[in-house]
């Protein structure tokens, strides 16, 4: 144990680990809380290390999600029996009761507040009586600023500009969890932005619950539109990629402002959820299909090999066979670049749950992997349309061979063979990689 001056001992840093469950947006909520925890001088470990606090960061958006949760908080319980345990996130915010109801939880704190969690944390440690912290998510009006992301090691930045949800689909219990659209105050946003370019990153993600009504609360002068052109004067911002945009927020000035940048990658993640108007109706889904082909040959008239991702849902309460017949059809129209494929879980609390048509798990599973087969065919026949071209690879890691894995601009996954000249590739450079069949990677 080292020594302070004049012999007095000096006290050793406190310890906090994060697990962090479920999207994007709670791994960007979690780099901010350990920053704040940075901030206050405790040193940031892993699950595996001794801590003193441990955070465990939940997801609500399936019953799976929410088991998935009890399972982890109990195996940080058991693994940290001395430590004070910490439940944050969708899953707190909707059950805090039941949250508060496993032994051994501390604190529990929902989807608000999270800039108080090191006073909470005292007022556990002196009163030694677990805490709930959860208020109200509706009474929330303003976007959470919690601190810049600092000291996380990675190429692409994911910055959070929205908060909350309106849209109130039938199976979807974010609104819940999220409460209202709040967007972050464009200045604040464009600040961390210049700043993550002033300390490397080459790539920022714009990501939130409901991205795509970035402004709607902060008047008529802000909208994502807007965001985007003010990114793309950021000197030194190499890439700027959009996260999950829901079809009907995809305006013209959208649009134009994305044709007219030469930052915005070419790769949009739009969600369907499924390919039967029958379907997207019991989901209370604002298109049709027609609507969402149209927005499709609308896009990529203005942006030639545009990468489409999307997000489905299959087994749907009601979903016919002819309704997941209809879904593989369009799917492959619509040739996407990727889809992510989610067999439909019940989540207490939404109309959907309530619905009498449930489809069977064994009929779920055909569905999932039939729909998987036309997800992967998607995927090679869209990656392989860039074979013998030129392409920019971000570097995001490197093995101990030497050999390099990154994305192109299209979110194409590349692994990159070890250089001939024996130095090592860098996470954080551009490597240009004419494609071959053996550098592509598919999920």
């Amino acid at each position: 144990m080292p020594f302070a001056s004049q012999g007095s001992r000096t006290e050793p840093r406190k310890a906090v680990c994060f697990v962090t469950l479920g999207c994007k947006v709670n791994q960007t909520e979690s780099e901010a809380m350990a920053q704040l925890f940075r901030e206050a001088e405790y040193q940031v470990v892993s699950a595996q290390e001794e801590a003193d606090v441990v955070v465990v960061n939940t997801c609500t958006v399936t019953n799976t999600g929410d088991s998935k949760s009890r399972q982890v908080i109990r195996r940080m319980i058991k693994a940290h029996p001395e430590s004070v345990v910490v439940v944050m996130g969708c899953y707190a915010q909707t059950a805090p009761g039941e949250v508060l109801g496993i032994e051994g939880v501390d604190l529990v704190l929902g989807t608000q507040d999270r800039s108080k969690i090191l006073e909470w944390i005292k007022r556990v440690e002196a009163e030694r009586v677990p805490q709930n912290a959860v208020r109200g998510i509706w009474d929330a009006e303003e976007f959470e600023e919690l601190p810049q992301l600092s000291e996380e090691h990675r190429t692409r930045a994911m910055l959070k500009i929205q908060e909350g949800c309106n849209q109130f689909c039938t199976y979807c219990i974010i609104p819940y969890a999220r409460g209202p659209l709040r967007s972050r105050r464009p200045e604040k946003a464009i600040a961390e932005a210049r700043r993550l370019v002033e300390e490397g990153y080459p790539e920022i993600v714009l990501t939130g619950i409901h991205t795509g009504f970035y402004g709607q609360d902060l008047g008529e002068e802000w909208n994502l539109a807007r965001l985007v052109r003010e990114f793309d004067k950021i000197p030194g911002l190499r890439r700027l990629r959009l996260s999950s945009i829901e079809p009907m927020e995809y305006t013209d000035e959208l649009l134009e402002s994305i044709v007219a940048s030469d930052k915005v990658c070419p790769h949009l993640h739009i969600p369907l959820q499924s390919g039967s108007d029958h379907v997207l109706a019991r989901m209370n889904r604002p298109y049709d299909l027609s609507e969402y082909k149209a927005l499709l040959g609308k896009i990529r008239r203005r942006i030639p090999n545009l990468a489409v991702t999307t997000d489905i849902i299959v087994g749907f309460p009601g979903e016919t066979d002819e309704d997941h017949a209809s879904t593989i059809r369009f799917a492959k129209a619509c040739d996407f670049s990727g889809i992510h494929v989610f067999p439909y879980s019940k989540r207490q609390g939404t109309p959907a749950a309530d619905y009498p048509d449930q489809v069977l798990k064994k009929v779920k599973d055909q569905r999932v992997k039939e729909l998987l087969a036309v997800a992967r065919e998607s995927q090679a026949r869209f990656s392989r349309r860039f074979i013998g071209d030129s392409l920019e690879v971000l570097i995001e890691r490197v093995d101990p061979e030497g050999c390099a894995v990154g994305h192109t601009p299209h979110y194409i996954q590349v692994e990159i063979p070890a250089r001939e000249d024996g130095k090592l590739w860098t996470a954080g450079e551009f490597a240009t990689v004419v494609l071959e069949e053996h550098h592509i990677k598919l999920s």
